[in-house]
């Protein structure tokens, strides 16, 4: 950044008294930080990188007390940078404000085949971190699993199931899928058959593989239990809200079998507690029923949440969760988005595959198009429901779509709750992510979005500064001019 730019970010600093997803501020006055090894990582393995900032003592309501020496400053956090693995090569800027020296180091995010960057003093499984809002936090040992995954290609739903036996797969099923294979393939046709199955990752060494067990077999949940879909309708906007008889849940199922099977039978839970929507068309009197939400549009998210979640040993205990609510519909997938894809992304770019053998069975056995259409067809079915469009979220070891329906709709400005109202006056002036979540005291801006950023935005009521690039980091909101 340039002198400028730390000015403002030092004014904004002692305007919001906060810290964020992307900054750490840190006194400096006495000395240089002793520990900086966390926030080096966690900013390290998050795309952007972040900003360390000196000069600002949030210990003392966040006053400005200047740093003690700005070249030896540099020179220290320099050396803790080398210590890093990879080493970390920060950029500093350095200015006066009201009559003291700040200095800032902007530490770049790393590419993904470079991740996870750790503190060398600790090691690999206990000083690589991430960014959790404001706080740095230890990696997982999934987090740190998935980066490896990614970077070797280990797929695992290609691993064999060892306690599995060929006999614990449908003939009839791999039959089926074997003809399609040799009719789109002649040449299969002239393989021995267990060559033709070790191809087709059906067996490996022998054994069934995770793809095989869970398109093809008899009972999947027999040898991965947790490997299955629950789903529970909530009476209440939030878990733990109870209904006039006390009843937590309304209904709540177990699912199991294939994916096929669980895809169906998914759907058919969905619609047996989706309400109908009944319109009366003034000019003809004629009679429209409308699904609570599109079953394409659920049909593809729940696709993608068996699909491509994470199969892995570290998330092979916590089933895809469907949970309907009085206002939304949420689908819980285990695991992160796989590889570089984020979330701005989804439906544009061509994403990395995590689950090659698997995703081609199911391509055969659910019909899933396995194209990169389920995430338009998701957006495009909403719109023509006249819904919002659908919510995705990147969350910590979990990706998560969310369905409004018809109870949370696009507000007018003469019926703004007090929040809403106070929101769009607040972003008469454009506002970043930070003074957002620190203006309305809520933690996590995923949930400032879903809550309320993307109502107003589908209402045309709040504008995005940079539309092209929703995540840029020099993204702002601000009020739409009313016509």
């Amino acid at each position: 950044m340039i002198t400028e730019e730390l000015v403002e970010l030092t004014h904004w600093i002692l305007d919001k008294k906060t810290e964020r997803q992307d900054l750490e501020i840190k006194a400096a006055n006495g000395g240089c930080p002793k520990r900086l090894y966390d926030t080096l990582s966690s900013f390290s393995n998050q795309d952007g990188g972040g900003i360390l900032f000196f000069g600002i003592d949030e210990a003392q309501d966040f006053r400005l007390v200047g740093v003690y020496d700005l070249q030896d400053l540099q020179k220290k956090v320099v050396e803790q940078c080398n210590q890093m693995v990879p080493p970390v090569r920060a950029v500093f800027t350095v200015a006066e404000v009201d009559g003291v020296n700040v200095c800032s180091a902007e530490i770049p995010g790393l590419d993904l085949s470079e991740r996870p960057c750790y503190y060398q003093g600790a090691g690999r499984l206990k000083g690589a971190f991430i960014r959790v809002g404001d706080a740095d936090m230890v990696m997982t040992d999934y987090e740190l699993y998935s980066y490896e995954a990614f970077r070797k290609h280990l797929h695992d739903d290609e691993r064999e199931i060892s306690r599995a036996e060929p006999s614990d797969l449908d003939e009839g099923l791999i039959a089926s899928y074997m003809a399609e294979k040799k009719r789109k393939r002649p040449g299969f046709a002239q393989l021995p058959k267990e060559r033709a199955y070790e191809l087709l990752d059906i067996y490996r060494n022998g054994k069934p593989t995770l793809a095989a067990m869970m398109n093809l077999g008899i009972y999947p949940q027999g040898f991965l239990p947790q490997l299955c879909i629950t789903a529970i309708v909530v009476p209440g906007t939030e878990i733990g809200e109870t209904d006039a008889n006390d009843n937590r849940f309304i209904d709540n199922k177990r699912i199991e079998g294939t994916l096929a099977e669980q895809v169906e039978e998914s759907l058919a839970f969905c619609k047996r507690n989706m309400k109908t929507r009944t319109v009366i068309d003034k000019q003809t009197g004629m009679r429209h029923d409308y699904d609570e939400y599109p079953i394409a549009a659920i049909r593809e998210a729940i696709l993608n949440a068996v699909v491509h979640r994470d199969y892995s040993i570290y998330t092979e205990g916590t089933p895809v969760q469907i949970v309907m609510y009085h206002n939304r519909l949420e689908i819980h997938s285990p695991g992160n988005l796989y590889g570089r894809m984020t979330v701005d992304q989804l439906g544009i770019a061509r994403p990395d595959l995590r689950n090659p053998a698997l995703a081609t069975m199911a391509e055969s056995l659910t019909k899933a198009e396995n194209r990169y259409s389920g995430i338009p067809t998701m957006r495009r079915e909403m719109k023509n429901l006249g819904l919002p469009e659908p919510v995705f979220e990147n969350r910590r070891n979990e990706f998560v779509v969310t369905f409004f329906n018809q109870n949370m709709p696009a507000k007018s400005p003469s019926s703004l709750d007090e929040d809403t109202s106070s929101l769009l006056d607040f972003c008469k002036e454009p506002r970043t992510r930070g003074e957002l979540t620190a203006f309305m005291n809520i933690d996590t801006f995923s949930y400032l979005l879903k809550r309320y950023l993307q109502p107003l935005l589908e209402a045309g009521l709040l504008e995005l500064t940079i539309p092209d690039r929703p995540r840029s980091r020099s993204q702002r909101y601000r009020t739409a001019p009313q016509k």
